[in-house]
């Protein structure tokens, strides 16, 4: 149950593994603003295909589909 929580708070290059995009499960790209040793602290993910983006901030990724943020 831990590694779920830990997934969940924090974006880290090993989950670019298994992320898909949540709206069409394309393939998201990475593109890194600012990084420490063990994750990344911010940036996006887009999706090249739908033409989505998604970003990061204070290293969680913002994963919900565009009509659904804020």
């Amino acid at each position: 149950m831990n590694r779920n929580r830990d997934i969940i708070r924090a974006m880290k290059r090993e989950l670019m593994d298994i992320l898909v995009c949540p709206v069409c499960k394309g393939e998201l790209k990475l593109a890194v603003e600012e990084e420490n040793k063990e994750e990344i602290v911010s940036g996006s993910l887009h999706c090249d295909k739908c033409k989505v983006g998604y970003p990061i901030v204070d290293t969680i990724p913002n994963l919900l589909p565009p009509d659904q943020r804020d």
